[in-house]
């Protein structure tokens, strides 16, 4: 195989797609009570990055350590244990979301492991269009993309559908004044996805708009500091999140399926009250 430098790229999608013979390691697994049916994540593991690579990361997660919590590593440094795809499933069939995760611990707590859901890493490729595509839609209305990235402008983000998060990890990752507010309405893809694919727990939002969680842990800020802040995972319908919701977006991306595989007809429709208070 060639060298490839894009770890998601699509010649890598036969560790993770699984077959007869090999479905994966299953991880977690539950019925919705929001329609998508049986949800489960399958863990495979993963080629890149290599053995030779890992104490790179180590360094740069000590690095951040010491920037973040001077003083914190009483249990020893951490080390990478590896890195797998995580596949979130609806009812075994639909490969709803694939996402890369880093799996690390403690030098001295080896039974205590943590997982890093890696950003840069955009495994299904219909999401790097739908980047390329809103990317090109905000340049070509004059919107300046070079500050953006640079955080020095601020854009708002709507994702409908949230999945493994690998799309709005993705866009706050790599754009740095990006705001990314995320609706999902099951509540299950969102436990799937901070328990089994490495997504920041301290995006996660309350009913009332607060911070589920006061202050995050000393692990997440050195993970996700300067990228966590600026992410906000909603529970909620997104036709009601939507008719009450006064933000104004930048950009929206909707990518919301059933545990059928198929697009919400009120995500659709014309006539929507979702549609219409997009116009307005």
């Amino acid at each position: 195989r060639r060298h490839l430098e894009d770890e998601g790229d699509w010649l890598y999608a036969s560790e993770w797609w699984g077959s007869a013979s090999d479905e994966g390691k299953t991880v977690l697994r539950s019925t919705s009570g929001k329609g998508n049916g049986v949800v489960s994540v399958t863990a495979h593991p993963s080629s890149r990055p290599n053995r030779m690579e890992w104490s790179k990361m180590e360094r740069w997660l000590q690095q951040r350590c010491e920037e973040v919590h001077p003083g914190y590593g009483g249990d020893g440094n951490l080390r990478v244990l590896g890195y797998q795809w995580r596949a979130l499933r609806f009812n075994d069939v639909t490969r709803q979301s694939t996402t890369k995760v880093m799996l690390t611990c403690r030098e001295n707590k080896p039974e205590l492991v943590y997982l890093m859901q890696q950003p840069h890493c955009l495994a299904v490729p219909y999401l790097k269009s739908m980047v390329s595509a809103g990317l090109t839609a905000v340049a070509s209305c004059n919107f300046d993309i070079i500050s953006t990235l640079q955080g020095k402008k601020n854009m708002r983000i709507l994702c409908i559908g949230h999945g493994g998060g690998s799309l709005p990890l993705f866009l706050a990752s790599k754009i740095q004044g990006a705001i990314v507010d995320v609706v999902e309405i099951d509540p299950l893809v969102i436990s799937a996805s901070i328990r089994a694919m490495g997504f920041p727990a301290f995006s996660l939002m309350t009913k009332s708009g607060h911070r589920a969680i006061a202050k995050p842990d000393i692990i997440d800020e050195v993970m996700w500091k300067g990228i966590h802040e600026r992410i906000c995972l909603h529970e909620a319908d997104a036709e009601e999140f939507i008719t009450n919701n006064t933000n104004l977006y930048d950009m929206i991306f909707v990518d919301a399926y059933d545990g059928d595989d198929v697009f919400p007809h009120k995500l659709w429709n014309p006539d929507s009250p979702f549609l219409k208070s997009l116009k307005t």
